[in-house]
């Protein structure tokens, strides 16, 4: 089973119905419900969707939605050694070095789902689209 780290472009494009992505980024969902894939995500992707989500709907339908997401997916740990790694990385952008270094620390995540491949490239784990990986997977 493929342990994956999903970014926050996915989830938005889930929780806002962002067309086209919703369609692959909905099959992500339903394959961690399904137990197809064991789906991961980081604290800061959870408190950046609260933020963004609130802007658009009241509180405590998004702490119901975030809710129902942490049924199917889990939380990566953060600590000093992952913001260490992000802070000493070639990584452009020091939120997205912090996500990879989560994943990376945790040892069992080999993916990362993300629809901006670009700011992943100094990565040494597969970084994927959703639809990339979903069509992928149905090669297999």
């Amino acid at each position: 089973m493929d342990k994956v780290l999903i970014d926050t472009d996915v989830i938005l494009d889930f929780f806002f119905d962002r067309e086209p992505f919703v369609e692959f980024a909905t099959e992500i969902f339903n394959q961690c419900e399904e137990g197809k894939i064991k789906g991961f995500t980081t604290p800061v992707i959870i408190c950046n969707v609260y933020y963004l989500l609130r802007k658009t709907a009241n509180h405590q339908l998004i702490i119901e939605k975030i809710k129902q997401l942490l049924n199917i997916i889990e939380i990566t740990k953060m600590d000093k050694n992952v913001v260490l790694d992000a802070l000493n990385s070639d990584f452009k952008d020091f939120v997205d070095a912090v996500q990879n270094f989560s994943a990376v620390q945790n040892g069992n995540i080999h993916i990362i789902l993300t629809r901006n491949i670009k700011d992943f490239k100094k990565s040494g784990l597969a970084v994927l689209t959703p639809e990339t990986y979903v069509k992928g997977k149905a090669i297999e």
